[in-house]
């Protein structure tokens, strides 16, 4: 079982993680900034069909993402006190780049390859502990997970509830994408500021936390 204060942590980032989808799957229609299975799938089709501005966009965003994962893992494996910080500080990086974008008159279509790169990073910030995947952006995996250990709880090979943690982090992604689409719906993309102030505070906490002994 994951201990119930990383199980915390990463349910907060996953949340915050739905939140980023939620607003740019809005802006940019059909694509995501995170989910880089739809990207993929978006990008074939769009090839098949002869549409160069949507394969563009949707390779585009995947090659950022990949990006953002080598530049997070990179700086999380940097260091093992100040990891998460750096990885943290990239995604908040990526939000800024995106924000400040949008503020200078750029498309969503140009924005949000920003916010792909971040949401590449943060899947670096938590190390996985215990069962539970942490802090990620996408959940295909964790969903395939609540199935296999509900199959290994029933056959007792497994503790009777772990597959609920998986399906927490799920319901955390889901519940982060439903207030960053009524978040988009009021302020629009200004709706980043919200996701940015609580990586900020994660940045804080990381940098503040005592060290173990």
């Amino acid at each position: 079982m994951t201990p119930a204060r990383a199980l915390g942590a990463g349910i907060l980032l996953t949340a915050t993680a739905g939140f980023c989808d939620g607003v740019g799957f809005l802006a940019l229609g059909r694509f995501y900034t995170s989910f880089m299975s739809g990207n993929t799938t978006q990008l074939g089709a769009s090839l098949a069909v002869g549409d160069a501005g949507a394969a563009l966009l949707a390779g585009s965003l995947v090659v950022l993402f990949f990006i953002g994962s080598f530049l997070g893992s990179l700086g999380a494996q940097s260091s093992t006190r100040f990891g998460p910080v750096v990885a943290l500080g990239i995604v908040l990086a990526g939000l800024a780049v995106s924000l400040l974008l949008t503020s200078t008159g750029f498309g969503a279509a140009q924005s949000m390859l920003a916010l792909a790169a971040a949401a590449g990073a943060q899947n670096a910030v938590l190390q996985p502990i215990g069962a539970a995947r942490l802090g990620t952006t996408f959940v295909t995996g964790t969903l395939f997970a609540a199935g296999q250990d509900l199959a290994r709880a029933t056959l007792r090979s497994a503790p009777r509830w772990r597959w609920l943690q998986h399906l927490l982090v799920w319901a955390a992604l889901a519940a982060g994408a439903l207030m960053g689409a009524l978040a988009y719906g009021r302020w629009e993309m200004l709706a980043l500021i919200i996701p940015a102030a609580i990586y900020a505070a994660c940045l804080i906490w990381f940098l503040v936390r005592p060290q173990k002994a």
